[in-house]
């Protein structure tokens, strides 16, 4: 886990192929669609964060005052556009030494880096009893809105990556780096955590080859009906 800033931005970010230059955004990512795409994102997380403020003080209070205290956020390095690295923001769904904790059991640990990087709830011990609820209704996501606002991530946009998942990408790893990550994406709404790679890459550049308005308010749309539904989240 960490939750540290780094200082030196020519250190944050994650070196390209040679091939990778601003040529590489595709016809889609025209000015406009990105200008009316940003002024979206901020306006959609902005509202967002309104509407959703008692469900963050609501969470809030139960970490600071319930039987898991501890920080309310889990900030966590991701790749972002570009390959510049930010901290992703979450609700903390995990106990504080969730990273030890996985990694002190061999066998959970390689079963983790075999699964794609996950575990099933029932089998992983570093989620809370609140972190369980959290995960099955998405609630976690929410502070997302923030890296929204701050423009390091989008509403829609393939799934922020931690460093070590680039390797999933590599045959078009270009591509992935040129486009902002986002809250929701194409592989979200195509089955989201039942996906694994390398269907996941699959999906991933579905979305970045055809992106626009009109699969932009699809993905939205569908991501608020999964969420309503639970399906596809653990």
């Amino acid at each position: 886990m960490d939750n540290t800033a780094s200082k030196n931005k020519s250190s944050t970010n994650i070196e390209a192929p040679d091939s990778y230059n601003s040529h590489v955004v595709t016809q889609k990512q025209s000015f406009i669609y990105l200008s009316i795409k940003r002024i979206f994102d901020i306006v959609g997380a902005f509202a967002g964060l309104i509407v959703t403020a008692p469900v963050f003080i609501l969470i809030s209070f139960l970490y600071l005052f319930g039987d898991n205290k501890g920080p309310v956020f889990f900030c966590q390095r991701r790749v972002g556009k570009n390959g510049e690295l930010f901290k992703m923001y979450k609700f903390r769904s995990m106990i504080l030494n969730a990273e030890e904790v996985l990694k002190n059991n061999k066998v959970l640990y390689n079963k983790y880096l075999e699964n794609n990087y996950k575990l099933e709830q029932d089998e992983d011990p570093r989620i809370t009893k609140i972190g369980k609820l959290l995960r099955r209704t998405s609630l976690d996501e929410l502070p997302q809105l923030i890296n929204v606002l701050k423009g390091e991530m989008s509403l829609v946009g393939p799934r922020p990556v931690i460093q070590e998942e680039l390797k999933e990408y590599e045959a078009r790893l270009a591509d992935f780096l040129a486009v902002k990550p986002g809250v929701t994406g194409y592989w979200q709404i195509c089955g989201r955590s039942n996906v694994s790679y390398p269907e996941r890459t699959d999906l991933e550049f579905y979305y970045i080859d055809n992106q626009g308005f009109k699969l932009d308010i699809k993905i939205i749309v569908n991501s608020i009906i999964l969420v309503a539904t639970r399906k596809g989240a653990y």
